[in-house]
């Protein structure tokens, strides 16, 4: 394999092949030829045969100790395991020289965030968070058609981020608490917290309601949350792992016209379905997936912009390659988790039907 640029590939690590390692920074990481796969670290006896088959050239180990032991063969390490782990192996992976993706939310607490900003910037290593939702099509297009005053001025911004499981198929995320991650505040909030405050910047106050109906402890099933950013502008983000019925991902009301949009990105299907960045569907949605702007008068249809998880990569390997920004600041991401820390520290979640 030969890495872009005249630049030898990136010899990367990903701890972890749930979804995240699977269907996310495998395929993406193996669609760039910046990139190479070396290893592979899942306990799991399906995972480590899945990871033998999608990355036959990589070690597939049981323990990050096996792979910390051979850290001077690597460049990179992608930490996409429960969010209490995250801590420990990013500051184990820096420790050991290493650049250190980790998949969102970065950390459960906002001290054990600072505190790997700082070592990263005490050892001159790059640290970045896998925000992916800033790479949907239907978030680019958003941010189009606020950046480019189409809209007029906004006057409120609604976004959801739903799905239904009635019987979570992940064990830890159905009993983690929220001081272990647990709950959708943590799990979906990162994603709506980013993509808001990277629209309309810093967040003044913030309501929150945090709902709990499955039985036994475990964190919040759905979140709501109304913030006033810095600003001015108010934003309405609600997550749910429990709703039966589809409402609109997206609903923007400005002083010219609106935009609604239903569903969510399609990236992440297709992924999981083997569709790589290298087919030319890839992150297309068709027509009848459109959202729609307008007034009550009439409305037409808005193309989704290309979604572009690949981009993520891309921006990695110049940053790594070339020096300069990562694609996500860990302080972005460090922001978002002391926002769900503030949320947590005001709000208890309340026990529902």
């Amino acid at each position: 394999m030969s890495g872009q640029g005249g630049h030898r590939p990136i010899r990367t690590a990903i701890i972890g092949f749930g979804t995240g390692g699977r269907v996310f920074h495998g395929p993406l990481l193996a669609a760039n030829p910046g990139f190479d796969v070396s290893a592979v670290v899942t306990a799991d006896p399906a995972r480590r045969a899945q990871a033998a088959k999608a990355h036959p050239e990589a070690a597939v180990l049981r323990t990050p100790g096996e792979l910390f032991a051979e850290a001077g063969r690597l460049d990179l390490v992608v930490v996409t395991t429960p969010p209490d782990t995250h801590y420990d192996l990013a500051l184990a992976a820096l420790g050991r020289g290493l650049a250190v993706v980790v998949d969102k939310p970065f950390t459960v607490r906002a001290e054990q965030g600072r505190e790997l900003i700082a070592e990263a910037g005490r050892r001159g290593l790059l640290l970045t968070v896998f925000h992916n939702r800033r790479y949907d099509g239907d978030f680019r297009t958003v941010r189009r058609l606020i950046g480019d005053g189409s809209l007029g001025e906004i006057r409120s911004f609604e976004s959801r981020f739903e799905w239904w499981k009635p019987d979570e198929p992940k064990a830890w995320k159905a009993r983690a608490l929220p001081a272990a991650g647990g709950g959708m505040l943590f799990d979906l909030g990162p994603h709506l917290l980013d993509q808001a405050v990277q629209l309309f910047g810093p967040v003044g106050s913030v309501h929150a309601e945090l709902t709990r109906h499955r039985p036994g402890p475990g964190g919040d099933d759905e979140a709501f949350l109304s913030l006033v950013h810095e600003g001015g502008v108010r934003t309405h983000l609600a997550m749910s792992s429990l709703a039966p019925l589809e409402r609109p991902r997206y609903t923007v009301a400005g002083s010219a016209a609106g935009f609604v949009k239903w569903g969510l990105d399609c990236q992440e299907r297709q992924l999981d379905a083997g569709v790589g960045p290298d087919d030319p569907a890839y992150g297309r949605e068709p027509a009848e997936r459109w959202g729609r702007s307008g007034r009550r008068d009439g409305q037409s249809p808005v193309p989704t912009e290309p979604g572009g998880y690949p981009d993520f990569y891309a921006e990695l390997a110049v940053a790594l390659n070339e020096g300069g920004p990562p694609p996500v600041a860990a302080g972005d991401a460090l922001a978002v988790i002391e926002l769900i820390e503030r949320i947590h520290a005001t709000t208890g979640i309340r026990r529902g039907r």
